[in-house]
């Protein structure tokens, strides 16, 4: 990312990004200026958990209709229920870190693996980075045959992102939160839950520089809607370390907000309908 006091906003001067950071917050600003969002935001809030997480599970291979996790309540059943699970408390615990985020991102990484993780993994492996020969366990990743860092890389680059989100920047929001997601996805810090703990990162990040700050946006809901495929491309790009690479993950970022905006919106059209 080079050697500026802002490297994060040397990505925001990137080829087409400005595009995307524009084309994102245009698409906010026509949500949160939705006449329902006047009285009901909450339960916009609500449901774009729902969704998001929804979208999250699905990318993490467990594509559930949106009424069967309305209906059901054990989520510790199998594989897939877990994945759901994972995703929904992940999804409630974000908005609940944005003090820790800002104070020490690391400690908020480790409270979201130890909600992911609800009891299913070792006591000793929760909440801090993996050691050397320890596996991760992330089928998307694996299937697509992704290089899986090192343990002491993963520690290095940890301590530089957290460096770097405490130390500031101006980059757009959408750039540092495509950061995070990528970052994260990427090094697989963790055991397992790797992908909804990056996606629910960079909902932290969207909430919090106060792009999103309802959190009724879910990024997810796009991501899963652009689909694995898409997905894995994008994050290629970002691993390439490229300036092209970048560029193109920040794009594939910010359609999948826009996807979530469009996701709410017509919640929104809905609520006024009188139809949810």
């Amino acid at each position: 990312m080079g050697t500026t006091a802002d490297p994060l906003a040397v990505l925001g001067s990137l080829p087409g990004v400005a595009d995307s950071v524009a084309f994102v917050r245009k698409a906010v600003d026509q949500a949160y200026g939705h006449r329902v969002m006047r009285r009901r935001s909450d339960e916009v809030a609500s449901e774009a958990a729902l969704r998001g997480a929804r979208g999250s599970a699905a990318l993490a291979g467990a594509d559930w209709a949106l009424e069967e996790i309305r209906r059901r309540s054990d989520f510790s059943v199998d594989g897939e229920s877990r994945t759901v699970g994972a995703a929904l408390r992940l999804t409630a615990e974000s908005g609940q870190l944005l003090g820790v985020w800002r104070q020490s991102p690391l400690q908020a990484l480790a409270r979201l693996h130890l909600v992911a993780a609800g009891g299913t993994a070792p006591d000793e492996t929760v909440g801090r980075p993996r050691l050397a020969g320890e596996p991760v366990d992330e089928p998307l990743l694996q299937a697509a045959e992704f290089p899986l860092p090192e343990s002491s890389e993963v520690v290095a680059r940890l301590d530089g992102l957290a460096d770097l989100l405490l130390a500031g920047s101006d980059a757009p929001a959408l750039v540092v939160a495509a950061v995070v997601h990528g970052e994260l996805l990427s090094l697989r810090p963790f055991g397992a839950y790797n992908g909804p703990l990056a996606r629910a990162a960079q909902r932290v990040v969207l909430v919090g520089s106060g792009l999103d700050p309802k959190s009724i946006c879910p990024a997810e809901v796009g991501h899963a809607e652009l689909g694995r495929a898409e997905y894995l491309k994008a994050l290629r790009g970002y691993v390439s370390g490229t300036p092209e690479g970048m560029a193109a993950w920040i794009a594939h970022c910010g359609q999948a907000v826009g996807l979530g905006v469009r996701e709410s919106v017509a919640v929104c059209e809905a609520l006024q309908r009188g139809a949810a």
